[in-house]
């Protein structure tokens, strides 16, 4: 009978742990929730919707648009240093019409015969 009383003690001890356990668990839970509460409370009101940040009128922006072409490299096999190659990868297209839509190319849309 005696291994019957230490698995029963055993067992019981084990509960006993489990409760304490989620008990701490829960308190620290709680804990933490308040402490978030209070860091709220003192941080700064959000802005109303009024204070928010607006769109710009049209035709106000500095937007650009051009066309750009990439740098050619020298076909003679000399390597460029960093300070050769400049500030970006392209420079400023000559040409600068818009291209226009091919009316017999293939395009997006799926019209026309396309290439084969």
């Amino acid at each position: 009978m005696t291994s019957y009383e230490a698995a029963a003690a055993s067992s019981a001890f084990g509960v006993v742990a489990v409760l304490i356990g989620g008990l701490v668990i829960t308190g620290a839970l709680i804990w933490a929730v308040r402490l978030g509460t209070k860091v709220r409370r003192q941080e700064s009101r959000p802005p109303r919707p009024s204070e928010q940040p607006t769109r710009p009128a049209p035709g106000t922006g500095q937007d650009s648009h051009e066309r750009r072409e990439p740098n050619e490299m020298p076909r003679d096999g000399a390597r460029l240093t960093p300070h050769e190659l400049g500030a970006s990868g392209t420079r400023r297209s000559d040409d600068q019409t818009r291209p226009r839509w091919n009316s017999g190319a293939d395009g997006s849309s799926g019209d026309g015969p396309g290439r084969t």
